[in-house]
């Protein structure tokens, strides 16, 4: 039986082409990943240590296709209200600058949660457990409670 196509050389490279656009579709999504992080929170982790006996958990999810962070928390035994909570750029045992924030006045409270879409400076420092997650309150200004950000 003979086709109506002739295989000819440009036929075969479009075909190919064709089939290396199908695959590439297919792959970009894959790429895509969800990354489960957590940290535990306590004064231990503050620079310098706090003493106090103040707790709290804080977890979130990572998509790196959409580059966007989503978190819970909750803690628990602060000296006074949260006025803030940040994460901050840092490994562990550095301070280090606001880096997104988590919430502040008005919407401190317990449990929390939220959303950020992150830059990829924020993303690359995320990933690679460079941010850490800050509850402040007004006797603790810097921070009363800490914990690493880690998958």
């Amino acid at each position: 039986m003979t086709s109506v196509f002739p295989r000819s050389p440009l036929r075969q490279s479009i075909m190919a082409a064709a089939l290396c656009v199908v695959a590439i579709g297919f792959a970009g999504p894959a790429l895509a990943e969800v990354v489960n992080l957590k940290a535990a929170l306590n004064g231990a982790a503050e620079v310098p240590p706090n003493p106090t006996k103040a707790t709290g958990s804080f977890t979130a999810t990572y998509d790196t296709a959409s580059k966007k962070l989503t978190w819970k928390g909750s803690y628990t035994g602060l000296s006074g209200p949260a006025t803030a909570a940040h994460l901050h750029a840092g490994e562990p045992g550095k301070n280090g600058a606001v880096s997104v924030p988590i919430f502040a006045g008005a919407t401190a409270k317990t449990p929390f949660e939220g959303e950020a879409t992150l830059t990829d400076a924020q993303a690359a420092d995320l990933l690679a457990g460079k941010l850490y997650a800050n509850i402040h309150t007004e006797a603790n200004k810097a921070g009363e409670i800490r914990g690493q950000v880690t998958k």
